[in-house]
């Protein structure tokens, strides 16, 4: 049997990544760590990561190919602490969210542990576009 693809029906041309978009954003990830996604009237939106213990300079928000990149390394510890209990997580993470077109990173802030991510919708800038033909 094979499989029938999404972006290979003639009337869809150019939606090809369409499958592969699915595909990442289907994908399981774990849950560190754990997160919101907040509706910001009229067309935004609010991504907040729960970010205890890391600093501005351990945590990188990118945009890589239509997918939010949200990443964060701890620095390493320093020898001289010797821990009796260690039960607050310190490990590196990467989270990612695909973007739909026509969304974009606004902002990102951290405050009391939480990394507010603010996207906004924008409005394409021209609806119809007329296509010149040319002779050859």
């Amino acid at each position: 049997m094979s499989k029938i693809s999404l972006g290979s029906h003639p009337y869809l041309l150019g939606f090809d990544q369409l499958e592969r978009l699915a595909e990442r954003a289907a994908k399981g990830s774990e849950g560190y760590p754990p997160y919101n996604i907040e509706h910001l009237a009229p067309d935004g939106f609010r991504i907040t990561l729960a970010v205890a213990g890391f600093g501005e300079d351990e945590l990188a928000v990118t945009t890589e190919d239509r997918q939010l990149v949200i990443r964060g390394r701890l620095a390493e510890p320093s020898e001289d602490r010797v821990y009796l209990h260690r039960g607050i997580a310190a490990r590196a993470f990467q989270r990612s969210f695909v973007l739909a077109d026509g969304v974009e990173v606004v902002s990102a802030q951290i405050e009391n542990g939480l990394l507010h991510v603010d996207l906004k919708r924008v409005k394409p800038q021209q609806l119809v576009q007329t296509i010149p033909i040319s002779r050859k």
